[in-house]
């Protein structure tokens, strides 16, 4: 009797789910607020939290491996096992006297698995699934990610949260957290060893076909045509977001005297992680939908502006100091719908330069010179805040976002892409 095949619906969700949260708590506001809590500064955290970004800034350069070692389903388990253990790992280091410079290694591993697991998955999903599998599942795999994004920066925030104040201390709280993430892990591989398929494509690559298709897709992206524009607009189109991203969590949090608005950790993780993430997935849906219509090039301009200009709401909390919560959550959903919105054209520019042969390849590199935007800004983002202060700090975030204004009317765009057909 032959045995009934796996549903995807049983694996997708569960995959994507898990891939998502160790991103969230390695390279977000997770562990920034972890740190700001536990008396790290601004320009620390920032500094120290930017760099997590880097595996996926270099993950282009070791993906080929992936293929060369072992199978995607054999990688997906590992490096959730991986994932399991670092994370029980910054669990014990927290309470430790030294457990900056401890967390920080193991959370760099963390990021480094996640990096290599977003490989593994990605390519385990294209091998499992027929082409229309792929195109009815890519809504769900997308929404469990997003899940994935509001319980690690709004749940295990506020659980966090709520934690520090009925816990000994801040450290054993956010220790209690990890443990807890770290059992769903070792969970997820136990239940993805069982559920997970065995496609009979899903093979070890043993040709050196591979090494060379590595160096031919560099070689091919980067001369491709007017490349390095678009290279330079990709590190500067969120000069500005990459910044503000690194400190609105610790100007939430910190008190009212030193420019803050003094809420507590719960309430970040609803305002932040919660509502504000809720936002900038509708943001993302209704761009997805109008550039569906009318193309990536006619709706360009709008969505640059609308993830930019609400930045203004940041100037307007520095300077008023609101203490009314609905007036602070809707500043946050208004700032994230519009980065969600704005960040469509972004993600469609990126699929944009990428088209041709190494497609998939191309866009891989194009979401690494993402990466690296994202990170070199925001290493420098505390020290500039606690030298300028919170206000003209995001004054500074609005005048960060017009080089990308003025890079625009040089961008090549084909007026149909991204048109409906």
């Amino acid at each position: 009797m032959k045995n009934k095949p796996i549903s995807p619906w049983a694996w997708i969700p569960s995959l994507y789910f898990g891939q998502g949260i160790p991103y969230v708590v390695a390279a977000t506001t997770f562990s920034l607020i972890m740190y700001k809590n536990m008396g790290i500064s601004n320009a620390d955290a920032a500094l120290y939290t930017s760099w997590l970004y880097l595996p996926w800034v270099l993950k282009p350069f070791w993906s080929p491996f992936v293929d060369l070692i072992k199978t995607k389903r054999w990688w997906i388990l590992l490096m959730q096992f991986v994932i399991g253990i670092a994370l029980a790992g910054v669990a014990f280091a927290i309470p430790l006297p030294y457990f900056l410079q401890s967390t920080l290694a193991i959370l760099w591993l963390i990021a480094f698995s996640s990096a290599t697991h977003d490989i593994a998955a990605d390519g385990f999903y294209m091998l499992a699934l027929d082409t229309h599998e792929q195109s009815l599942f890519v809504g769900i795999r997308s929404t469990f990610y997003r899940v994935a994004m509001i319980v690690g920066q709004g749940a295990l925030v506020m659980l966090a949260g709520y934690l520090e104040t009925t816990m000994p201390s801040i450290a054993i709280a956010w220790s209690i957290t990890f443990y807890g993430i770290a059992v769903f892990f070792f969970a997820l591989v136990l239940y993805h060893w069982f559920v997970l398929p065995k496609p009979s494509t899903d093979i070890v690559r043993n040709d050196k076909r591979v090494v060379t298709d590595f160096f031919a897709t560099f070689g091919a992206f980067f001369t491709k045509k007017g490349i390095w524009l678009s290279i330079v607009f990709i590190l500067l189109y969120r000069l500005g977001e990459a910044q503000l991203v690194k400190i609105a969590s610790p100007f939430l949090l910190d008190p009212r005297s030193v420019g803050g608005l003094g809420l507590t950790t719960s309430e970040v993780g609803f305002v932040y992680g919660t509502i504000g993430v809720i936002a900038l997935t509708l943001g993302g849906i209704l761009g997805g939908i109008v550039a569906a219509k009318d193309g990536l090039k006619q709706w360009l301009w709008i969505m640059v502006i609308a993830m930019n200009l609400p930045n203004l709401v940041y100037v307007y909390f520095a300077y008023m100091q609101p203490d009314n919560f609905y007036i602070i959550a809707s500043g946050v959903a208004i700032e994230q719908f519009g980065y969600g919105f704005g960040f469509t054209a972004f993600m469609l520019y990126l699929i944009y330069i990428a088209k041709g042969e190494f497609q998939t390849a191309h866009y891989a590199i194009a979401t690494g010179f993402m990466a690296l935007g994202m990170m070199l800004p925001g290493m420098f983002a505390g020290i500039l805040q606690e030298y300028m202060g919170y206000f003209p700090f995001f004054v500074w975030v609005c005048i960060c976002t017009i080089p990308g204004f003025l890079l625009i009317p040089f961008l090549k765009i084909d007026p149909s892409f991204g048109k409906k057909e």
